[in-house]
């Protein structure tokens, strides 16, 4: 009996689990037969849909359902919580630190493989702000959005019962660096869900909170064109959002935000949505990278001059083959990704069974962007649309595109019945530390009898 053939998925976000689960479907008899075994390493066990965190920090969506278990979908595969730290690729091992190295101490464990899908995605791209380390928020996981709602709604609560101004003023002023799709999305979902909670704090009005957005470019939202984008800062504008355009943060010590204008804000909120850079991983691989850092790919998406690595998404430089200019690279975004994804996983099947592959081709369709509740802005094939028209477009896009029937239809029906009752805007901050609340009780009541 001959050694299976072992496939190591490196990623499972979601162009990690969009190949594995298509490699699953074409490679089923393989499987089935022990021909072929495939591993996905994650360091959650789900993949979390990026375009629905800001829905779910303002409570629009439940954040259950906007994560994918990989092991129920991946019912196939072998899913290993853990991180790929390096890459042996002359020996065809990989290093992974699971849960039970950081729990236990046991040595990392020795993945080997025979073919390599390296899709890590990326990390947030942190600058050396004095400040940022201590003070700032990221918005890249669903745990982060929660934390974010959590923290704004936190923040009415102590307004409304500071008698100190400074400390109000404080709490009240939510100033959020990067003008891309995170951090335009989440302020506007997040204005949105504070304007409404206002109506519940005795003392505090929505004219009383600040929202800064600031942007080191002259314009927000790229993707959506220039006209579209002047259109976003207008609306945001007339809202009382104050964007600063080609003005970036130049430290945040002291909860005290101060930008490169001059301008200063204290600030008991500083999220950092300031862009995204490749997974370090890929430093360790000893594979070819471009100035980005990114993994230099073919058009059929195999790592160049290796037949045996293959990568996808925001840990790739694919060439794009529908642009004009010679050379041009696909944009590492959402659309191109999981595009990429698919193709990746039936080169890779064809590959495994001696067929010949195909190159990847994607002509940009658009893109769409939320502004908040019922307030939207679209860039499809040439055709622009505003407000509610590409509220709905957004919503129709996303939904369509989330994985499983089953969290469509759960968010389907969260939409429905949000037209239907009021918002919620509850606060569960202590789902942050859930001993708190024990470890009080252990510390006061220790009596003379032990009660």
């Amino acid at each position: 009996m001959t050694d299976p053939t072992r496939v190591l998925v490196v990623g499972g976000g979601n162009v990690g689990m969009t190949a594995a689960l298509r490699l699953q479907k074409h490679l089923g008899r393989e499987l089935r037969g022990g021909a072929v075994e495939i591993t996905v390493v994650a360091p959650d066990p789900y993949m979390t849909y990026q375009p629905f965190l800001a829905e779910a920090a303002a409570g629009s969506v439940q954040p259950r359902h906007v994560v994918v278990p990989l092991r129920r979908v991946l019912s196939r595969c072998r899913v290993l919580s853990g991180r790929v730290t390096s890459v042996d690729h002359p020996g065809r091992t990989a290093r992974v630190a699971t849960l039970a190295t950081a729990e236990t101490g046991e040595p990392p464990l020795q993945v080997a493989y025979d073919q390599l899908v390296l899709v890590p995605g990326s990390v947030s791209r942190v600058l050396p702000v004095p400040g940022l380390a201590e003070y700032g928020i990221g918005f890249t996981s669903v745990e982060e959005a929660i934390g974010l709602r959590n923290h704004v709604l936190e923040q009415l609560d102590i307004a409304a019962s500071t008698r100190d101004a400074a400390v109000r003023e404080a709490a009240l002023t939510f100033v959020f660096v990067g003008g891309g799709y995170a951090g335009v999305e989440a302020l506007s979902e997040l204005e949105d869900m504070a304007r409404y909670a206002t109506r519940y704090y005795t003392g505090v009005r929505p004219e009383d909170m600040r929202w800064v957005l600031v942007e080191a470019s002259d314009r927000i939202l790229p993707e959506v064109g220039e006209r579209l984008g002047e259109y976003a800062v207008r609306r945001l504008r007339e809202r009382g959002i104050d964007v600063r355009l080609e003005t970036r943060l130049s430290s945040c010590t002291d909860r005290v935000a101060q930008l490169s204008d001059g301008a200063r804000y204290p600030t008991r909120t500083l999220v950092w949505t300031a862009g995204v850079r490749p997974n370090p991983v890929l430093a360790a691989t000893g594979l070819p990278r471009g100035d980005h850092g990114r993994l230099l790919c073919t058009a059929d998406l195999r790592v160049k001059g290796e037949d045996a690595v293959w990568s996808a998404g925001d840990a790739a430089a694919v060439p794009d083959l529908t642009a004009a200019e010679p050379g041009a690279l696909c944009a590492p975004n959402a659309q191109h990704a999981v595009r990429q994804a698919r193709v990746l996983a039936d080169n890779l099947a064809a590959s495994l069974r001696g067929a010949p592959l195909r190159d990847y081709r994607h002509r940009y369709a658009g893109s769409v962007a939320s502004l908040g509740l019922h307030k939207g802005i679209a860039y499809v094939y040439g055709h622009r649309l505003k407000g509610y028209p590409a509220w709905l477009m957004h919503r129709a896009y996303h939904l369509g595109k989330l994985p499983t029937a089953g969290r469509k239809a759960h968010v389907l029906a969260e939409w429905t019945l949000a037209g239907l009752f009021k918002r919620e805007v509850v606060a569960l901050g202590s789902l942050e530390h859930p001993r708190a609340e024990f470890e009080l009780a252990t510390r006061s009541g220790r009596g003379p009898d032990g009660d």
